[in-house]
Protein backbone atom coordinates (compact mmCIF):
# COMPACT_ATOMS: atom_id res chain seq x y z
CA UNK A 1 0.00 0.00 0.00
CA UNK A 2 1.19 3.45 -0.84
CA UNK A 3 2.41 6.02 2.15
CA UNK A 4 -0.87 8.60 2.30
CA UNK A 5 0.08 12.50 0.76
CA UNK A 6 0.09 15.45 1.92
CA UNK A 7 -0.96 17.96 -1.20
CA UNK A 8 0.52 21.18 -0.24
CA UNK A 9 0.49 24.74 -1.87
CA UNK A 10 4.01 26.41 -1.87
CA UNK A 11 5.43 29.66 -2.91
CA UNK A 12 6.41 28.92 -6.77
CA UNK A 13 7.81 32.81 -7.45
CA UNK A 14 7.27 36.43 -5.59
CA UNK A 15 4.73 38.07 -7.29
CA UNK A 16 4.76 41.34 -8.70
CA UNK A 17 1.86 44.05 -8.60
CA UNK A 18 -1.10 41.07 -8.30
CA UNK A 19 -0.66 37.44 -7.86
CA UNK A 20 -0.88 34.52 -10.41
CA UNK A 21 -1.54 31.39 -10.48
CA UNK A 22 1.82 30.64 -11.84
CA UNK A 23 2.88 32.06 -8.64
CA UNK A 24 1.83 28.90 -6.30
CA UNK A 25 2.55 25.51 -7.08
CA UNK A 26 0.86 22.21 -5.79
CA UNK A 27 3.17 19.66 -4.48
CA UNK A 28 2.97 16.35 -2.82
CA UNK A 29 4.63 15.52 0.08
CA UNK A 30 4.50 12.60 2.54
CA UNK A 31 1.83 13.13 5.44
CA UNK A 32 3.96 14.32 8.76
CA UNK A 33 3.99 11.95 11.60
CA UNK A 34 3.02 13.39 15.15
CA UNK A 35 6.13 13.34 17.93
CA UNK A 36 5.23 13.43 21.94
CA UNK A 37 3.00 16.12 22.47
CA UNK A 38 1.79 16.85 19.26
CA UNK A 39 -1.67 16.58 17.09
CA UNK A 40 -2.10 15.53 13.63
CA UNK A 41 -4.92 17.55 11.83
CA UNK A 42 -6.32 16.98 8.63
CA UNK A 43 -7.36 20.30 7.10
CA UNK A 44 -11.42 20.56 5.93
CA UNK A 45 -11.36 24.50 5.08
CA UNK A 46 -8.78 27.02 4.44
CA UNK A 47 -8.81 30.65 4.71
CA UNK A 48 -8.24 32.65 1.69
CA UNK A 49 -6.92 36.32 3.39
CA UNK A 50 -5.19 39.52 1.74
CA UNK A 51 -2.66 38.71 4.33
CA UNK A 52 -1.45 35.95 2.66
CA UNK A 53 0.00 37.99 -0.70
CA UNK A 54 2.02 40.30 1.97
CA UNK A 55 3.34 36.33 3.00
CA UNK A 56 4.10 35.98 -0.68
CA UNK A 57 6.58 38.94 -0.57
CA UNK A 58 7.33 42.20 -3.36
CA UNK A 59 4.31 43.46 -0.98
CA UNK A 60 4.21 47.25 0.40
CA UNK A 61 4.44 45.73 3.79
CA UNK A 62 7.44 45.27 6.52
CA UNK A 63 5.82 42.32 7.02
CA UNK A 64 8.54 39.02 6.32
CA UNK A 65 8.15 37.07 3.40
CA UNK A 66 8.06 33.18 3.71
CA UNK A 67 10.86 31.65 1.17
CA UNK A 68 9.93 30.13 -1.99
CA UNK A 69 8.93 26.94 -1.61
CA UNK A 70 7.38 27.43 1.68
CA UNK A 71 3.94 26.42 2.34
CA UNK A 72 1.57 29.10 2.40
CA UNK A 73 0.63 30.47 5.53
CA UNK A 74 -3.06 30.56 6.62
CA UNK A 75 -5.40 29.72 9.12
CA UNK A 76 -8.01 26.55 8.50
CA UNK A 77 -10.39 24.36 10.35
CA UNK A 78 -8.74 21.13 10.90
CA UNK A 79 -10.18 17.56 12.25
CA UNK A 80 -7.64 15.42 14.77
CA UNK A 81 -6.52 12.13 12.88
CA UNK A 82 -3.94 11.76 15.68
CA UNK A 83 -3.03 12.79 18.57
CA UNK A 84 -0.29 12.52 21.48
CA UNK A 85 -1.21 15.21 23.42
CA UNK A 86 -3.71 14.90 26.20
CA UNK A 87 -6.21 17.98 25.66
CA UNK A 88 -6.79 16.93 22.04
CA UNK A 89 -8.52 13.80 21.06
CA UNK A 90 -8.89 12.29 17.74
CA UNK A 91 -12.36 13.44 16.28
CA UNK A 92 -12.00 16.75 17.82
CA UNK A 93 -12.72 19.70 15.15
CA UNK A 94 -10.23 22.58 15.48
CA UNK A 95 -8.81 26.07 14.23
CA UNK A 96 -5.62 26.23 13.61
CA UNK A 97 -3.94 29.68 13.07
CA UNK A 98 -0.56 28.05 11.13
CA UNK A 99 -1.57 24.61 9.56
CA UNK A 100 -1.47 26.86 6.15
CA UNK A 101 -2.54 25.75 2.45
CA UNK A 102 -2.13 22.17 3.05
CA UNK A 103 -4.30 18.91 3.27
CA UNK A 104 -2.18 17.94 6.81
CA UNK A 105 -0.10 19.15 9.57
CA UNK A 106 1.37 18.57 12.77
CA UNK A 107 0.58 20.92 16.04
CA UNK A 108 2.15 21.05 19.14
CA UNK A 109 -1.61 22.24 20.24
CA UNK A 110 -0.77 25.60 21.67
CA UNK A 111 -2.33 27.50 17.62
CA UNK A 112 -5.25 25.16 18.34
CA UNK A 113 -8.51 26.05 19.52
CA UNK A 114 -11.40 23.70 20.08
CA UNK A 115 -14.85 23.87 18.40
CA UNK A 116 -18.15 22.59 18.06
CA UNK A 117 -19.33 21.86 14.66
CA UNK A 118 -22.93 21.13 15.90
CA UNK A 119 -23.34 24.69 17.21
CA UNK A 120 -22.46 26.60 13.88
CA UNK A 121 -21.03 25.26 10.89
CA UNK A 122 -17.45 25.24 11.23
CA UNK A 123 -15.99 27.53 8.55
CA UNK A 124 -17.73 30.18 10.30
CA UNK A 125 -14.97 29.76 12.72
CA UNK A 126 -12.72 31.08 10.15
CA UNK A 127 -14.67 33.91 9.09
CA UNK A 128 -17.30 36.22 11.10
CA UNK A 129 -16.33 34.43 14.48
CA UNK A 130 -12.76 33.78 13.54
CA UNK A 131 -10.16 36.10 12.80
CA UNK A 132 -11.44 38.17 9.94
CA UNK A 133 -14.42 39.16 12.76
CA UNK A 134 -12.47 39.43 15.36
CA UNK A 135 -10.14 41.90 13.31
CA UNK A 136 -13.25 43.69 12.67
CA UNK A 137 -14.40 44.06 16.74
CA UNK A 138 -10.89 44.45 17.96
CA UNK A 139 -10.52 47.72 16.04
CA UNK A 140 -13.77 49.11 17.36
CA UNK A 141 -13.38 47.87 20.88
CA UNK A 142 -9.64 47.71 21.87
CA UNK A 143 -8.10 50.57 19.24
CA UNK A 144 -10.95 53.08 19.24
CA UNK A 145 -13.84 53.86 21.20
CA UNK A 146 -16.77 55.12 19.00
CA UNK A 147 -19.42 56.81 20.93
CA UNK A 148 -23.05 55.45 19.90
CA UNK A 149 -25.27 57.57 17.59
CA UNK A 150 -21.70 58.82 15.73
CA UNK A 151 -21.20 58.19 12.29
CA UNK A 152 -19.09 55.31 11.48
CA UNK A 153 -17.84 54.73 8.30
CA UNK A 154 -16.21 51.26 7.11
CA UNK A 155 -14.45 51.13 3.66
CA UNK A 156 -14.01 48.19 2.03
CA UNK A 157 -17.18 46.99 3.98
CA UNK A 158 -18.79 44.31 1.71
CA UNK A 159 -15.29 42.17 2.29
CA UNK A 160 -14.61 39.86 5.01
CA UNK A 161 -13.48 42.02 7.75
CA UNK A 162 -15.87 45.25 6.52
CA UNK A 163 -19.01 43.61 6.37
CA UNK A 164 -18.62 42.18 10.68
CA UNK A 165 -17.19 46.15 11.45
CA UNK A 166 -20.09 47.80 9.93
CA UNK A 167 -22.73 45.11 11.78
CA UNK A 168 -21.00 45.93 14.95
CA UNK A 169 -20.95 49.34 14.32
CA UNK A 170 -24.93 49.32 13.97
CA UNK A 171 -25.62 47.06 16.70
CA UNK A 172 -23.86 49.67 18.98
CA UNK A 173 -25.86 52.06 17.87
CA UNK A 174 -23.73 53.86 15.07
CA UNK A 175 -24.72 55.41 11.88
CA UNK A 176 -23.03 53.13 9.53
CA UNK A 177 -21.39 54.34 5.91
CA UNK A 178 -20.14 51.61 4.64
CA UNK A 179 -18.25 51.95 1.31
CA UNK A 180 -17.79 49.23 -1.29
CA UNK A 181 -17.07 49.23 -5.28
CA UNK A 182 -19.69 48.52 -7.37
CA UNK A 183 -23.66 48.64 -7.65
CA UNK A 184 -23.89 45.25 -6.75
CA UNK A 185 -21.85 45.47 -3.06
CA UNK A 186 -24.10 48.59 -2.55
CA UNK A 187 -27.02 46.90 -2.60
CA UNK A 188 -25.43 44.05 -0.50
CA UNK A 189 -24.65 46.28 2.01
CA UNK A 190 -27.91 48.23 2.24
CA UNK A 191 -30.59 45.29 1.63
CA UNK A 192 -28.53 42.63 3.48
CA UNK A 193 -26.25 44.34 6.05
CA UNK A 194 -28.53 47.25 6.85
CA UNK A 195 -26.21 50.10 6.84
CA UNK A 196 -27.48 53.23 7.26
CA UNK A 197 -25.93 54.44 3.64
CA UNK A 198 -23.63 53.02 1.10
CA UNK A 199 -21.09 54.77 -1.32
CA UNK A 200 -19.98 52.99 -4.65
CA UNK A 201 -15.99 54.32 -4.78
CA UNK A 202 -15.99 53.16 -8.31
CA UNK A 203 -18.71 55.38 -9.56
CA UNK A 204 -18.31 58.24 -11.36
CA UNK A 205 -20.27 60.64 -8.71
CA UNK A 206 -18.42 58.76 -5.43
CA UNK A 207 -17.37 62.77 -4.09
CA UNK A 208 -21.24 63.60 -4.61
CA UNK A 209 -22.49 60.05 -2.96
CA UNK A 210 -20.01 60.58 -0.34
CA UNK A 211 -21.16 64.18 0.73
CA UNK A 212 -24.32 62.85 0.95
CA UNK A 213 -23.91 59.95 2.81
CA UNK A 214 -22.04 61.88 5.77
CA UNK A 215 -24.08 65.11 6.21
CA UNK A 216 -23.05 65.58 9.53
CA UNK A 217 -19.52 64.69 9.18
CA UNK A 218 -17.40 61.53 10.39
CA UNK A 219 -16.54 60.60 14.13
CA UNK A 220 -14.93 57.07 13.21
CA UNK A 221 -13.31 55.55 10.19
CA UNK A 222 -12.46 51.64 9.99
CA UNK A 223 -10.08 52.15 7.04
CA UNK A 224 -9.60 48.60 4.98
CA UNK A 225 -8.31 50.47 1.49
CA UNK A 226 -5.76 53.15 2.39
CA UNK A 227 -4.59 55.89 -0.09
CA UNK A 228 -7.12 57.24 -2.06
CA UNK A 229 -9.94 56.44 -0.18
CA UNK A 230 -8.69 58.12 3.00
CA UNK A 231 -7.35 61.08 1.19
CA UNK A 232 -11.44 61.36 0.13
CA UNK A 233 -12.74 60.81 3.23
CA UNK A 234 -10.51 63.58 5.01
CA UNK A 235 -12.27 66.96 4.29
CA UNK A 236 -15.38 65.24 6.06
CA UNK A 237 -13.91 63.92 9.51
CA UNK A 238 -14.94 65.88 12.73
CA UNK A 239 -13.10 66.97 15.51
CA UNK A 240 -12.01 64.14 17.32
CA UNK A 241 -12.41 61.73 14.65
CA UNK A 242 -10.51 58.44 15.07
CA UNK A 243 -9.36 56.03 12.40
CA UNK A 244 -8.50 52.75 12.85
CA UNK A 245 -6.58 51.33 10.08
CA UNK A 246 -7.14 47.67 9.30
CA UNK A 247 -5.94 47.57 6.52
CA UNK A 248 -4.33 48.87 3.17
CA UNK A 249 -6.11 46.59 0.58
CA UNK A 250 -5.21 49.00 -2.23
CA UNK A 251 -1.67 49.49 -1.82
CA UNK A 252 -0.17 45.63 -0.68
CA UNK A 253 0.58 44.61 -4.62
CA UNK A 254 1.37 48.69 -5.05
CA UNK A 255 5.21 48.65 -6.59
CA UNK A 256 5.48 52.24 -6.87
CA UNK A 257 4.41 55.31 -4.82
CA UNK A 258 0.72 56.97 -5.49
CA UNK A 259 0.22 58.88 -8.37
CA UNK A 260 -0.59 62.56 -7.58
CA UNK A 261 0.55 64.71 -5.03
CA UNK A 262 1.80 64.58 -1.59
CA UNK A 263 -0.96 64.61 1.02
CA UNK A 264 0.43 63.99 3.61
CA UNK A 265 1.07 67.66 5.05
CA UNK A 266 -2.64 67.78 4.95
CA UNK A 267 -3.17 64.71 6.50
CA UNK A 268 -0.81 66.59 9.48
CA UNK A 269 -2.83 69.41 9.00
CA UNK A 270 -5.88 67.67 9.89
CA UNK A 271 -4.12 65.36 12.59
CA UNK A 272 -2.89 68.41 14.50
CA UNK A 273 -6.24 71.32 14.23
CA UNK A 274 -8.75 68.25 14.45
CA UNK A 275 -6.92 66.54 17.12
CA UNK A 276 -7.50 63.62 15.08
CA UNK A 277 -6.49 59.54 17.03
CA UNK A 278 -4.95 57.60 14.21
CA UNK A 279 -4.56 53.84 15.43
CA UNK A 280 -3.27 50.83 13.46
CA UNK A 281 -2.56 46.86 15.08
CA UNK A 282 -1.11 43.65 14.24
CA UNK A 283 -3.99 41.21 15.44
CA UNK A 284 -1.46 38.60 16.75
CA UNK A 285 -1.29 41.09 19.86
CA UNK A 286 -4.84 40.58 20.37
CA UNK A 287 -5.78 37.11 19.90
CA UNK A 288 -6.05 37.19 23.98
CA UNK A 289 -9.92 38.81 23.24
CA UNK A 290 -11.13 35.88 21.52
CA UNK A 291 -13.45 35.18 24.40
CA UNK A 292 -14.68 38.51 25.01
CA UNK A 293 -15.22 39.20 21.38
CA UNK A 294 -17.24 35.50 21.55
CA UNK A 295 -19.16 36.57 23.90
CA UNK A 296 -20.58 39.42 22.00
CA UNK A 297 -20.66 38.59 18.54
CA UNK A 298 -21.29 34.91 19.15
CA UNK A 299 -24.94 35.40 20.37
CA UNK A 300 -25.69 37.98 17.49
CA UNK A 301 -24.54 35.36 15.28
CA UNK A 302 -26.63 32.47 16.32
CA UNK A 303 -29.87 34.78 16.78
CA UNK A 304 -29.41 36.22 13.12
CA UNK A 305 -28.32 39.80 13.85
CA UNK A 306 -24.94 39.46 12.11
CA UNK A 307 -25.17 37.94 8.91
CA UNK A 308 -22.94 37.03 6.76
CA UNK A 309 -21.99 35.64 3.46
CA UNK A 310 -19.23 33.31 2.58
CA UNK A 311 -17.94 32.85 -0.85
CA UNK A 312 -16.61 28.83 -0.94
CA UNK A 313 -14.85 27.33 -3.16
CA UNK A 314 -14.54 23.06 -3.79
CA UNK A 315 -11.14 21.65 -3.64
CA UNK A 316 -7.88 21.71 -3.56
CA UNK A 317 -7.34 22.70 -6.62
CA UNK A 318 -9.29 25.46 -6.57
CA UNK A 319 -7.42 27.64 -4.01
CA UNK A 320 -4.70 29.65 -6.59
CA UNK A 321 -7.54 31.12 -8.83
CA UNK A 322 -10.06 31.79 -5.62
CA UNK A 323 -7.09 33.51 -3.84
CA UNK A 324 -6.40 35.68 -6.96
CA UNK A 325 -10.07 37.13 -7.38
CA UNK A 326 -9.83 38.88 -4.16
CA UNK A 327 -7.24 41.15 -5.75
CA UNK A 328 -9.67 41.87 -8.94
CA UNK A 329 -12.74 42.82 -7.04
CA UNK A 330 -14.52 39.86 -7.51
CA UNK A 331 -15.01 38.49 -3.86
CA UNK A 332 -17.90 39.21 -1.95
CA UNK A 333 -17.69 37.97 1.75
CA UNK A 334 -15.35 35.53 3.42
CA UNK A 335 -13.36 33.50 0.79
CA UNK A 336 -13.04 29.90 2.10
CA UNK A 337 -11.95 26.94 0.48
CA UNK A 338 -13.26 23.45 1.20
CA UNK A 339 -10.73 20.85 1.06
CA UNK A 340 -12.89 17.57 2.82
Amino acid sequence: MSAPINRQIVLAARPVGNPTESDLRVVEREVPVPGDGEILIRNLFISLDPYNRIMMGNANSDAVAIDIGQTMTGATVAVVEESKNADFAVGDHVVSMLSGWQEYAVSGGWDLRKIDPEQAPPSVSLGVLGHTGLTAWVGLTEIVDPKPGGTLVVTAAAGAVGSAAVQIGRLRGHRVVGVAGGQEKSRYLLDVLGVDAAVDYKATDFAEQLARAVPDGIDTVFENVGAFMLEALLPHLNLNAQIVVSGIMSQITATVPPAGPDRVPDLLRAVLYQTLTIRGFALPDYLGSFPKFIAEVGPWVADGRVKYTEDIVDGFEAIPSAFIKIFEGRALGKVIAKIA
